[in-house]
């Protein structure tokens, strides 16, 4: 075993201190050195909406098998501030250790618990004898982490050789800062600490991403050539991404003055036969639904990621919800056809996005991609994504000339409700679109006869996409067929869910997952076969309303009596699905 924690074999180390302190960019190198070991990891961020101050920490869980979620305690506390020591000493196991500057004072009384282990280091004191700023004294804490559980500190130090490549005065200095914590950690506490993380050996053909970068890979991958945004936590990090990688990929990345302009772009790019695709978190989706409406109109195909945080309004801006799920379903007015699709891990988030491409240009609509802060801002190490990947763009025909013994008609009635699309400036075709209803060929009409055809036109589509989607894994199963409880849920919480069936079955306690991934047109039958009928059921969201729970209701029927609601902003963790499953039986 190369993980031993305090209390089984994976490790929690929480890392924190004042938001400016590269809390973040630190939790994550760490993660990154430590899936190059063989490690898996899973590791999240939780911060306050300030810039500078306030108290931020980021978690990180290690284990020799796949990590899917952060647990409910931790083993070690690398504080970088004596606020961090107060506030999070109760979540140590016992036995747990805290790393801590020794200039700060911590009196018993404050720490309030004998069964766990205060460890000074001169974390300032380092920093000084280098002369290096005080900002690396997150470097010089994670050298100490790494010292007091035995880890291969030169795997650290390639990781930050990576992140600072062609900046060696910092690469220098960071890696003199890993190495005296390290050393310090060696000589003063060398087998003092019950925890252990080995590298294995092994050379994992693994990546360390987030569900924002994994969404912006997606997107490359099934050929996005437009993407215009304006930043929203916590849906920022996909115009950060795509931007830095806008001339390795060929891509044109817009910052707009507006979430109103990013997706009128962006209708304007599909419109002109490019894939395009936005993303935004509640309140810009807000300003876009009139531009939602335009692209159903105009049948022009995009993808829109969605990245849920707490409303209404600015709400807890930089925390998780499950809040908008209903909007993303109904959103915009009139009605049309639509895919909402919601990625439980950042490998769905990857995969689901090449999907949600492919369904939105095939069927000429709008894909939405429903994810939240916890699933896209947190690291997740997976196996490498495989990018060559199958891109279908529908009937969009690419011709020099329009060849046709009638005038072009963008909107012809098909009995699939698939029109050909061809792009403007085709020779010999105009390609109308506007926002009023219209005629085969894009003309403005408010015929009742031609509005009726053109609607059902629209609706048709709404038939083969549900028996496409029945194809695509729209529900997946994960655990034991006959267990006791089946736990039902959606997007993030997947990974605490998985985690909790762990925890049950070490209680003897046999337990499943349904995880319903696409909502929208939503797959009855499957999710039906899927439930089965014995054995109780919980119900677990991101929400005060239940509200997969009313869409279930909606197309299936079925009522969840028992049901596990958060929504105060944070994740949920195993340890209370896994108490409220006990709770059922």
């Amino acid at each position: 075993m190369t993980a031993q924690g305090v209390n089984g074999s994976s490790v929690s180390i929480l890392i924190g201190g004042e938001a400016g302190q590269g809390l973040s960019r630190s939790g994550s190198l760490l993660g990154k050195a430590l899936m190059r070991g063989g490690l898996h990891v899973f590791g999240s961020i939780d911060y306050p909406s300030v810039i500078r101050g306030s108290h931020n920490f980021y978690t990180l869980t290690v284990s020799d098998e796949e990590v899917h979620s952060n647990g409910d305690s931790v083993d070690l506390i690398l504080a970088l501030n004596k606020e961090t020591v107060l506030l999070h000493v109760d979540e140590l196991s016992p036995g747990g250790v805290i790393v801590y500057d020794e200039g700060v004072k911590i009196s018993s009384e404050e720490l309030g618990r004998d069964d766990v282990r205060l460890l000074p280091f001169p974390l300032t004191g380092i920093i000084k004898e280098i002369g290096g700023p005080e900002v690396i004294r997150n470097t010089v804490a994670l050298g100490a982490g790494l010292g007091l559980v035995g880890y291969d500190v030169e795997l650290m130090k390639s990781v930050i050789s990576d992140a600072f490549a062609g900046r060696d005065t910092i690469i220098e200095m960071n890696h003199t800062a890993i190495e005296k914590g390290y050393g310090y950690a060696r000589e003063h506490y060398a087998d003092a600490v019950p925890i252990e993380l080995r590298p294995s050996g092994e050379d994992p053909d693994r990546i360390i991403v987030t569900g924002n970068e994994a969404v912006a890979l997606g997107a490359i991958a099934a050929g996005c050539r437009f993407y215009a945004a304006y930043p929203m936590t916590p849906a920022s990090a996909v115009l950060h991404y795509l931007i830095s990688t806008e001339e390795e990929t060929g891509m044109t990345v817009v910052q707009t003055e507006s979430e109103i302009s990013a997706l009128n772009m962006v209708v304007g790019a599909s419109y002109a036969g490019v894939r395009a695709m936005t993303a935004t978190s509640g309140g810009g989706f807000c300003l876009m639904t009139e531009a939602l409406s335009l692209a159903a109109m105009t049948e022009s195909p995009l993808v829109l990621m969605l990245g849920q945080r707490p409303g209404p309004s600015t709400g807890l801006a930089t925390y998780t919800s499950q809040g908008d799920l209903l909007f993303a379903v109904h959103a915009a007015h009139g009605e049309f056809p639509r895919v909402v699709v919601a990625p439980g891990d950042v490998e769905e988030c990857f995969h689901l996005t090449v999907e949600a491409f492919n369904l939105a240009e095939r069927y000429q609509i709008q894909s939405i991609i429903v994810t939240d802060k916890q699933v896209i801002e947190s690291h997740k190490s997976t196996p490498a994504f495989e990018t060559e990947v199958g891109i279908d763009r529908g009937e969009l025909e690419i011709v020099d000339e329009w060849g046709g013994e009638e005038g072009y008609k963008r909107y012809s009635i098909t009995e699939s409700g698939v029109s050909p699309r061809i792009l403007p400036g085709t020779v010999g075709a105009t390609v109308f679109a506007n926002s009023n209803e219209h005629t085969e060929y894009g003309y403005t009409t408010s015929d009742a006869l031609e509005t009726r055809v053109m609607v059902d036109k629209r609706m048709r589509k709404g038939s083969s996409l549900r028996a496409e989607i029945a194809g695509l894994s729209p529900v997946k199963v994960y655990g034991t067929e006959d267990a006791d409880v089946t736990l039902v849920g959606w997007g993030s919480t997947k990974g605490a869910a998985l985690e909790a069936i762990k925890a049950l079955e070490r209680d003897g306690m046999k337990a499943r997952f349904v995880q319903v991934v696409y909502i929208e047109p939503f797959p009855t039958e499957a999710f039906k076969a899927a439930l089965g009928s014995g054995g109780r059921r919980l119900l677990i969201e991101g929400n005060r309303t239940a509200q997969l729970g009313q869409i279930i209701k909606l197309h299936t029927g079925i009522s969840f009596e028992d049901t596990l609601l958060k929504y105060d902003g944070r994740p949920f963790t195993p340890g209370e699905i896994a108490a409220r499953a006990m709770e059922v039986l």
